[in-house]
């Protein structure tokens, strides 16, 4: 299963993006600019207290007896880590939150945090792919909940779907794509360019047409040609129905925009050395796997096609990893390493199904500077247990990322809370974040199938070996929600 399979379904269906390219109106006047080391400090930290928050989705939560308008649960950190004395639990029926709770919004099934008004507190902003808009339905909505010293209180909509622009709300991700010490915000098919205001939104607008007709798998924003630009990394997919078997039968593909003084350029797409189209894939991560200074595509690639066809990539069976390293030019698919269950010390086999690759996190566990990633192979079975899910992290190092130190969790491994139960789907997302403030990312991860309701697990990180001593476990009980399907763990804020 992908980082984005919950809700994806229905609002991909429709989210068909124009091709062309509409400029809106400035809402309002640039301030100075934030340094762009400023931006990257705060983000996640939405009190201010210089630990990074948890911010995570249920989207098919009900609301108020409204039946998958979903929410949003925030967890604060602090020197012990996670504080599930201190969180919140926000729906658009919360005071000041734009919106109201309605059936079938999936609130929540996009999350991104960064300080988008420069006020050095990070803001969260919220996709609701299923949200209508008159009559309109699945328009879309994004909105920003803005940081403050008490945390997440009040809110803005920066983006609206129509008929002809429904918002790709499940793919927000931020980054400086012009260069001015200002985050932006860039989905799927739409770029608003920063600074934020929280009463106008975002300081100009316009579509952002990959491609005449596409859908979107993913999108990560980091400077890939490290010249101090943020850049854009997509994973898009043709609307051809054709042999639903086939794990490429869509065309999955990539594309590059570079960031520019002028915005983001047209979209690139990233070619095998022969020229021919590299396979994309269904989850998406960006970092520097191997210290080089340049940015890296880690493209997670679940879909193997269930053992229905035959593959015209054997390393797809179970799922794979895709890294394709950064240069100067953006993207070097002639510098690319594949990952699988197979690849030496990485823990586990490539079964059908598996679904590794899943839910792509990239961040650095043990602060020696090379980034690593954590992914969800969340259709694992263990044993007899089908679908129970499992969460494998993979480290960096000099020669890039490979199967050196990897080591997986489950529900079965000793110290970790639950038991693991068919169709837990443990590992749907993953997330690496420091909460805690050392320097290391702790490991985050969701099970939307747990209870049948979702939940979330929380790993501490000691300095040199990762261990589930002292993990926490919470769900619906914790936030004192209600169990109805809710699909906690469906999606952290990127």
């Amino acid at each position: 299963m992908s980082k984005r399979r919950v809700g994806r379904a229905v609002a991909a269906a429709i989210a068909v993006v124009a091709a062309v390219t509409t400029l809106v109106a400035a809402h309002a006047a640039h301030a100075a600019p934030a340094a762009p080391s400023v931006a990257k400090k705060l983000r996640d930290d939405f009190n201010g207290d210089g630990y990074q928050d948890l911010a995570v989705a249920a989207p098919h939560g009900k609301v108020d007896g409204q039946p998958q308008a979903g929410y949003v649960a925030v967890v604060y950190g602090s020197a012990k880590g996670i504080d599930l004395t201190h969180k919140q639990v926000i729906s658009q029926n919360t005071p000041g939150i734009p919106g109201a709770a309605e059936t079938n919004d999936d609130y929540g099934d996009g999350l991104a945090a960064g300080d988008l008004d420069g006020d050095g507190y990070a803001d969260l902003v919220v996709g609701a792919p299923g949200e209508g808009v008159g009559e309109v339905t699945y328009a879309g909505t994004l909105a920003v909940l803005w940081g403050g010293k008490q945390g997440l209180s009040g809110g803005t909509a920066v983006a609206t779907g129509t008929e002809e622009d429904r918002v790709d709300a499940e793919t927000p991700s931020l980054g400086d794509f012009n260069g001015d010490g200002h985050l932006d915000l860039a989905t799927g098919n739409r770029l608003l360019y920063g600074p934020f205001d929280r009463t106008t939104g975002a300081a100009r607008s316009r579509t952002l047409a990959i491609e005449p007709a596409y859908f979107t798998d993913d999108v990560a924003a980091g400077d890939i040609d490290h010249d101090g630009i943020t850049d854009l990394v997509a994973l898009i997919h043709d609307r051809n129905e054709d042999d639903m078997h086939d794990p490429d039968y869509r065309h999955r593909r990539a594309v590059f925009l570079k960031g520019t003084r002028d915005g983001l350029s047209a979209p690139a797409p990233v070619n095998n050395p022969d020229g021919t189209r590299m396979r994309g894939g269904e989850s998406l991560g960006v970092g520097d796997v191997d210290k080089d200074g340049y940015a890296d595509l880690v493209i997670g690639r679940p879909n193997d096609g269930f053992g229905e066809v035959d593959l015209d990539d054997p390393l797809l069976k179970g799922g794979q990893i895709g890294v394709v390293h950064g240069s100067a030019e953006g993207p070097d698919a002639s510098r690319t390493t594949i990952i699988t269950q197979e690849t030496p010390y990485v823990p586990g086999s490539s079964e059908w199904a598996d679904g590794f690759g899943g839910s792509i996190s990239v961040g650095d566990v043990n602060a020696d500077g090379y980034a690593d990633v954590a992914t969800g192979s969340s259709s694992e079975d263990l044993g007899d247990v089908y679908a129970a899910g499992q969460v494998t992290v993979l480290r960096g190092g000099r020669q890039g990322l490979t199967g050196n130190g990897a080591y997986s969790m489950n529900q079965n491994t000793k110290n970790v809370p639950g038991t693991a139960e068919q169709n837990d789907f443990f590992g749907s997302d993953t997330q690496l974040l420091d909460v805690n403030g050392d320097g290391r990312a702790e490991l985050f991860t969701g099970a939307t199938g747990e209870n049948r309701d979702g939940g979330v697990w929380a790993f501490p990180n000691p300095v040199n070996t990762p261990t589930a001593t002292g993990s926490v476990g919470f769900g619906a009980g914790t936030l004192g929600t209600v169990r109805s399907g809710s699909g906690l763990g469906a999606g952290f804020a990127r």
